[in-house]
């Protein structure tokens, strides 16, 4: 057995527990699935309050409408719709109050700087300059391709997975990779290699590695 099919199948016995009756085991998918819920929040609303709200309101609407779920798909795809669906309303809600989505104290900007300076402040401040510019060229594409770039390439779905959560072909979301890769590559070159530190293991591993950051030579 695979681990993607003994998570399926752990899964599946604490969601029927669940609906049997058993408050612990509701608890313990929760438990399983909070971080990335909230990881998926944050990188789609931007405001890490608004994570925090949408992560406790998908795991109460998903504990009172267990029982309509008929397990036709696995129960973390469930959840990512529900927080896909919150994520974007509470994005539109900001856009309307002409929030800012990029702003210096950006917490998803802020985790990354953290994960990947090493407590280096230099290094932190180069960081901050490149994931900044990064993010801005994620938050510019429309909100369904950022959405399939932030679940196949920060959350590690499958396009087939990713299209079982935004309700689409396959093929649709193969597309939209395709089409936010080359969007993002533009980004990047806009903004100008020679003054930025590159991008460092950690972001370089969950975006170069799928092909959205080009690979430049120094010059």
């Amino acid at each position: 057995m695979t681990p993607a099919q003994l998570e399926a199948l752990t899964a599946a016995t604490l969601v029927a527990r669940a609906k049997a009756g058993d408050a612990r085991a509701f608890g313990d998918l929760v438990r399983r699935y909070r971080k990335r819920i909230f990881a998926l929040a944050l990188h789609l609303s931007g405001s890490e309050s608004d994570a925090d709200d949408i992560t406790q309101d998908v795991f109460l609407r998903a504990f009172h409408g267990l029982d309509r779920f008929e397990g036709r798909s696995e129960f973390f795809t469930w959840v990512y719709r529900l927080a896909v669906n919150r994520a974007l309303d509470a994005r539109r809600s900001r856009a309307r109050r002409s929030e800012s989505s990029i702003e210096d104290d950006d917490p998803r900007l802020e985790r990354a700087v953290v994960v990947d300076s090493g407590g280096d402040p230099r290094r932190a401040a180069e960081l901050r300059q490149t994931y900044a510019r990064v993010l801005r060229a994620l938050d510019e594409l429309p909100a369904e391709m950022r959405t399939t770039v932030v679940l196949v390439a920060l959350q590690g779905l499958s396009n087939a997975e990713a299209a079982i959560v935004q309700k689409c072909s396959r093929g649709t979301i193969a597309w939209r990779m395709h089409v936010a890769r080359a969007r993002i590559r533009e980004a990047e070159l806009r903004g100008g290699h020679d003054d930025a530190p590159g991008i460092s293991s950690h972001l370089e591993a969950l975006l170069r590695g799928e092909g959205f950051l080009a690979d430049f030579e120094p010059t």
